[in-house]
């Protein structure tokens, strides 16, 4: 005997209920959709870090600049870090499996014109694509996630999820290494295509349809100024790195990103539906972990961008060298929580006391991996170990934080505030940490040249 769920769809008797008013799936189609959104997500998380090794070839190819080089490697994430806040907001107000469709077509269809690209215009045109289609890819797989799975499978299948995330920025560097060794430079977008093509055929038939009952009129506006306020934000801090802190271009982005997310917060306060609800910071729960999401993202960004400097423009090593070097961090996450041992302490050990556990693996193995050049590969294994331990207490049980301190209605909303952290947390990290070492590596520079020049 069946009976009908909120959303229209077919409920099996017996079967566990999903989130408040989400849709209720048997367990064998919750694995499959889980495998469908996590293979996506892959594909969106990869885009961010493959063109790290491709942006010799690109300038040679397309007989381009290193600034306008810059652009193509920075459109993607503009993008996506700028529209994931009003993504979330339409996913909830006009379907998530719809918006999920659209963002994968579109993803498709730019990944297409990225890899046929025939000068640097088209290609930043098609790269800010990918990265529109990838915010709505990002906040509806996660609101899919966390709506149809019952709460006691959904620790670990938001940690198969986020630790997915975390494989797909550390596999970028080597995938594109190895493309680029066999193939032309365009088929690292092409292999985008076939992905995008089978996501939306199984989303279409598999994921079932969920939104927000009794929305009112959207907020333009405040999609609008978290989309300038964002991008702003993003620009400043990856601009700080070339230009510098006081440099008129990084100024003048920090100052559109204060006055943007200024008004965005008075703005939302009057709005009868706002895009960011202001009073979930009033929820301690839910200000205290999308605080650690920008954490976790600040110290693995980070700390992921400078080893592999270390490795490759001290050591020698290739793309592809150093991404299997780094490859113990990303796997045990993936390891611990397609396992369910990590689901497991979470529960054993309870939110706070499993994020504060593994905020402190995370900081060990950061220290330890900092002792590289001391003790050779063995030390590197034990800080990465220590690493993909850590955040794979830690960041499940934040994410699993985030999204059960909202409403159930607004799980787009609080997919999308969780991958604007992230995106910001991560570009933080890199400007911040990368600027500390270049700071003191002109500092050495600075006092070789003096002391070269008194023994002269």
């Amino acid at each position: 005997m069946t009976g009908k769920t909120a959303t229209g769809g077919a409920r099996a008797s017996g079967a566990p209920s999903g989130r408040a008013g989400g849709p209720v799936l048997r367990a064998d189609r919750r694995a499959v959709v889980l495998g469908v959104v996590c293979l996506v997500q892959l594909v969106v998380v990869l885009d961010n870090s493959v063109l790290t090794v491709a942006v010799p070839t690109l300038s040679r190819e397309l007989d381009a600049g290193m600034a306008a080089i810059q652009w193509v490697v920075n459109a993607y994430p503009l993008a996506q870090a700028g529209l994931l806040l009003a993504a979330g907001a339409a996913a909830d107000r006009y379907g998530r499996r719809r918006l999920l469709l659209i963002g994968l077509a579109l993803f498709g269809v730019c990944s297409l014109a990225a890899g046929l690209s025939q000068d640097v215009g088209q290609l930043v045109a098609a790269r800010a694509g990918m990265g529109v289609g990838g915010a709505l890819i990002t906040c509806t797989t996660l609101a899919v996630v966390a709506q149809v799975f019952p709460e006691g499978e959904r620790v670990r299948a938001i940690g198969i999820w986020a630790a997915v995330n975390g494989l797909g920025f550390a596999a970028g560097p080597p995938l594109g290494g190895l493309i680029l060794s066999h193939f032309p430079w365009g088929a690292i977008f092409l292999i985008n295509v076939p992905v995008a093509l089978l996501g939306l055929a199984a989303a279409r038939w598999l994921i079932p349809e969920s939104r927000r009952a009794g929305a009112g009129r959207p907020d333009v506006p405040g999609a609008v100024l978290s989309a300038v306020g964002v991008v702003a934000l993003v620009h400043a801090v990856t601009s700080w790195p070339e230009h510098g802190a006081g440099s008129l271009p990084v100024l003048a982005a920090t100052a559109t990103a204060v006055v943007a997310l200024t008004g965005l917060v008075v703005w939302e306060r009057r709005c009868a539906d706002p895009v960011l609800a202001p009073q979930l910071f009033r929820n301690p729960r839910f200000t205290g972990a999308v605080t650690g999401v920008l954490l976790i993202s600040f110290g693995s960004a980070g700390a992921l961008f400078l080893l592999a400097q270390q490795l490759q423009y001290v050591r020698g090593f290739s793309a592809l060298e150093a991404g299997l070097y780094m490859a113990p961090f990303p796997l045990s996450v993936v390891a611990l929580n397609v396992r369910s041992l990590a689901p497991r302490m979470i529960a054993r050990l309870g939110e706070v006391r499993a994020v504060a556990l593994g905020m402190g693996l995370l900081a060990g193995g950061f220290a330890v991996a900092g002792v590289l050049d001391r003790g050779g590969y063995p030390v590197l294994l034990t800080g990465l170990l220590l690493m993909g331990v850590g955040c794979a207490l830690a960041n499940p049980a934040i994410v699993a934080a985030v999204m059960g301190s909202i409403p159930a209605d607004r799980a787009g909303s609080g997919a999308a505030v969780d991958g604007t952290m992230g995106e910001v947390g991560g570009s933080l990290g890199v400007a911040v940490l990368g600027a500390v070492v270049s700071s003191h590596l002109a500092a050495q520079e600075s006092w070789t040249a003096g002391s070269a020049s008194l023994t002269a």
